[in-house]
């Protein structure tokens, strides 16, 4: 997993080199000016242009890669997983930019006077000389109609917010670790004798699936004493062979899940969780259960909460996408009750405090001494042997001393029945708690969650006293989302604040800002067609594509910019400016884009996280390229006439 994470860092070289291509192209735009033949340029005629060609794109492109990295801070404010898996990728890109802002404003420069000190002998790529043949029309147009494209994009962007939310929600997706860890809830009454037996059965079932390459099995608890197991709970790992070597009808994980699924029902009473090692340790450590989302009900009453939570078990088993449902801890064993009759303690003068003190020795054993071996050190404990405790008759005759000496059997002090208890007993935060599993199948996790809890409480009437909670990785999407909508407007107050420094202008700065909510709708559209719900993980997408956006916004509208303050009619500025610009746009768009095609498409293990991201770049920067090129321009346009209006109203 941790190559995969190094992979997610290094993801996108494209958006690495847009500097260094930026200052190229007005390097060569300078050495092309006029209309000169290719011939050797003076090394001051050379050295003069390539300062000129630097200096008209040094601050757009400066402030633009500014922008990408003011656009990762949201990356960098993640907490717990989500910023455990994409804070390297931000570490990672943010220093990566750096550097190549450094080296394109120095190392570039230095560079092209070698490379040109010769000749300028620069062919024009015949796919750019198409690309500008059918962009003017279109440029000529948007600008005859601005208000029809900005009506365009403004149903866009509509129909993207429409769609997205029907794409559903998830925190992270699932990722292929190349192995699967279930766990059973053997009956509760099941020891580990009966447990030995059932062991093969469970095994020589799962033996039946040539995915399956190995199988280690563990019963009860941990040795260690490390893990509140019982002796009825089984865990299976199952080690699968590489997918291509499975059998056609099964064309990802869920598919051999539910294969699976389908032959553990010839196991009668048998609870199944299924999960992936690193995966069943993330649901475990945020919500102390099993299962990507967990219901747990607080309360002080265990007799209630059992009543409830089986209510509410069977609440949700009837919602769409229901899968590994169980309750957790909730199982009674028999047990041996021993209630004190304070009455008879009195008769025979002895204390509640003296009474559990002869109990616990005789039962539990209570520590008198301690004997030293060496440096190993061992409690001495006093307890009745076994003789004299071995089923419930000699336990109501056992002797208890009471005040002048004499004994008494226990039966003459308390009550001692055969009775059934819980299993175990969870509390968190102070609180008993019972917890009810549950992962999800075929269906995204938000919409899930939301008609989960709308049943739950539609159908049951929580008591004074009991409280409910919804967790596991439905608790930590709500978090990371929580988190984002906060941050997120800070990064984009610095994204304004860097547009206004470049520009020295707040009217193109807000233009293209305005104009980054209209770049995600690529974005959208590529999760759509690749049916991937939303996302933390399409969230950094999103994110880097803010800032992707916006170094196209700052290279049009900056020259655009320069035209205006050289006397340009205000068309001819836009149309100037924005030919000018097709081709550093169309090279940083194609390079953002292509540096992340093969990850979009892969599906190797462990591709799963960063799939969403490179799926939200790719879309969104096609959509983002043609945004800037068209309704950009349209959009500048009306801006400047509106207020050029404005003023003459006010004059």
């Amino acid at each position: 997993m941790s190559a995969n994470l190094l992979s997610m860092g290094a993801i996108d070289f494209g958006i690495i080199v847009d500097g260094a291509v930026v200052i190229v192209e007005g390097i060569l735009l300078q050495l092309h000016a006029g209309g000169e033949p290719s011939r050797p340029f003076s090394q001051e005629t050379l050295q003069a242009r390539v300062r000129a060609g630097v200096r008209s794109v040094v601050r757009p492109t400066v402030f633009a890669l500014l922008i990408i990295i003011a656009a990762y801070l949201p990356i960098f404010l993640l907490e717990r997983v989500e910023g455990r898996i994409f804070a390297p990728m931000a570490n990672t890109v943010v220093a990566a930019l750096l550097g190549a802002l450094s080296f394109s404003i120095t190392l570039v420069p230095v560079l092209a006077t070698l490379v040109y000190r010769r000749s300028v002998d620069h062919r024009e790529s015949p796919l750019l000389r198409w690309a500008e043949v059918a962009y003017r029309p279109a440029l000529l147009a948007a600008l005859r109609w601005p208000r029809l494209i900005l009506v365009a994009s403004v149903v866009a962007l509509a129909f993207s917010v429409h769609l997205l939310s029907r794409l559903g929600s998830e925190f992270l997706p699932e990722l292929n670790e190349g192995s699967l860890y279930l766990t059973f809830t053997l009956p509760a009454n099941t020891s580990l004798t009966e447990g030995r037996r059932m062991v093969p059965k469970i095994t020589a079932l799962l033996h039946g699936h040539p995915e399956i390459q190995e199988i280690l099995t563990q019963l009860g608890r941990p040795e260690d004493g490390t893990d509140p197991k019982l002796a009825n709970n089984l865990e299976v790992f199952l080690l699968l062979k590489p997918p291509e070597q499975w059998r056609r009808h099964l064309r990802n994980l869920g598919d051999l899940i539910e294969d699976i699924r389908a032959r553990l029902v010839e196991v009668p009473g048998v609870e199944v969780n299924f999960s992936q090692p690193i995966r069943d340790n993330v649901n475990e450590s945020i919500s102390g259960q099993k299962g990507q989302i967990a219901l747990k009900l607080y309360g002080d009453d265990l007799v209630q909460l059992q009543q409830l939570a089986e209510k509410a078990k069977a609440v949700l088993a009837n919602v769409p996408g229901v899968a590994d449902l169980g309750l957790v801890l909730s199982s009674e064993i028999p047990q041996i009750q021993i209630e004190p009759d304070r009455d008879s303690l009195g008769r025979y003068g002895l204390d509640m405090e003296d009474f559990q003190h002869v109990l616990q020795a005789a039962l539990g054993g209570q520590p008198v001494g301690v004997l030293w071996d060496g440096e190993a050190r061992f409690d001495i404990v006093l307890r009745y042997p076994p003789s004299a405790r071995a089923d419930i008759e000699k336990i109501r005759n056992l002797q208890v001393p009471v005040q002048g000496g004499a004994t008494v059997p226990l039966e003459m002090l308390a009550k001692v029945s055969v009775g059934r208890g819980r299993a175990a007993i969870s509390r968190e935060n102070g609180r008993r708690y019972i917890g009810i599993r549950m992962n999800v199948s075929g269906r995204d996790m938000g919409s899930f969650v939301a008609e989960a809890q709308r049943r739950v409480n539609s159908a049951i009437q929580w008591p004074a006293g009991v409280s409910t909670e919804w967790g596991g990785e439905f608790e930590s999407k709500e978090r990371a989302t929580n988190r984002l909508l906060t941050v997120i407007p800070v990064a984009l107050m610095i994204t304004l604040v860097l547009l206004f420094q470049s520009f020295q202008r707040f009217g193109p700065a807000l233009l293209v800002l305005l104009n980054t909510p209209f770049a995600l709708v690529g974005g959208v559209v590529g999760l759509w067609l690749a049916g991937m719900p939303v996302s933390v993980s399409a969230a950094v997408g999103f994110i880097a594509l803010i800032g992707q956006a916006s170094l196209n916004g700052v290279l049009v509208l900056s020259r655009v910019e320069e035209k205006r303050r050289e006397g340009v009619p205000l068309d001819q500025a836009i149309l100037t400016g924005c030919l000018e610009r097709l081709r550093p746009v169309l090279m940083t768009a194609s390079l953002a884009a292509l540096g992340l095609v093969p990850a979009a498409m892969s599906h190797a293990i462990g591709s799963e996280v960063q799939r969403p991201v490179a799926v939200v770049i790719v879309g969104g920067t096609v959509s983002a390229c043609l945004l800037t090129l068209v309704a950009l321009p349209a959009l500048y346009r009306l801006a400047v006439q509106w207020g050029a209006a404005r003023r003459r109203a006010l004059t």
